[in-house]
């Protein structure tokens, strides 16, 4: 009777309380909650801090793209009639093959002509079918779904671009290609007896420069 009864307290002894299961439960519960909540909170930052850097980013681009005066040094272009009305809808394409490029313009007097929604025909430029013209485009590059021009940096010389416009395709070859400082004015360098197309964007991995992309037209067809 005695071993029976010494082996039952052993046994008590040994055994776990359920108040002290209960805590053990409880305390392992709120380590795990804190780790879950953790990581999601700093997801959650990582995701505004990204969000807040892309808004700052497209911000400021657009504010410099807006702000440039295309400073066109010498010789003067045969402008183009324009008629009184005009629509929101695409007028021409910009195709560039070797970065899978084809991208829709509005009429430069649009609301939609904007960084932030579309590739932009820079106000004072001319269209593709003015002689001796230059169709000057900007662009964001970077990153977002706005950063239409963020392949332009593989570009180089003798590359080609298609303008689609008016029922006609107008070739260009590139012809040169310079950085300029980002001061809110841009110098478009080109000769003024050839019709140009000028492609504007930041420079890649380069926040204190634009590059422009001058190209010459190499040949028009019907479409």
């Amino acid at each position: 009777m005695f071993k029976r009864t010494q082996n039952l307290t052993e046994y008590n002894e040994k055994r776990i309380s359920p108040s002290v299961v209960a805590i053990v439960g409880a305390v392992l519960t709120l380590i795990g909650g804190f780790f879950i909540s953790y990581n999601y909170i700093q997801a959650k930052k990582v995701y505004a801090y990204d969000y807040m850097a892309n808004v700052f980013y497209e911000s400021n681009e657009k504010e410099e793209v807006a702000s440039q005066i295309v400073e066109e040094q010498e010789g003067e272009n045969e402008e183009e009639e324009e008629s009184d009305t005009y629509t929101d809808e695409y007028i021409g394409y910009l195709t560039i093959p070797k970065i899978n490029l084809n991208k829709g313009f509005v009429d430069k007097r649009s609301s939609e002509n904007d960084v932030e929604k579309n590739i932009m025909v820079i106000e004072g430029s001319n269209y593709p079918n003015v002689k001796k013209g230059n169709f000057i485009i900007a662009g964001h590059s970077g990153t977002g779904w706005k950063a239409f021009f963020n392949e332009l940096y593989r570009l180089n010389i003798g590359d080609e671009a298609y303008v689609t416009y008016k029922g006609k395709k107008y070739t260009y070859k590139i012809t040169n290609i310079y950085k300029q400082p980002k001061t809110g004015k841009i110098a478009i360098y080109r000769n003024y007896d050839k019709t140009t197309l000028t492609l504007i964007t930041c420079t890649n991995n380069d926040d204190t420069t634009q590059t422009v992309y001058i190209a010459e037209l190499d040949n028009v067809v019907e479409e």
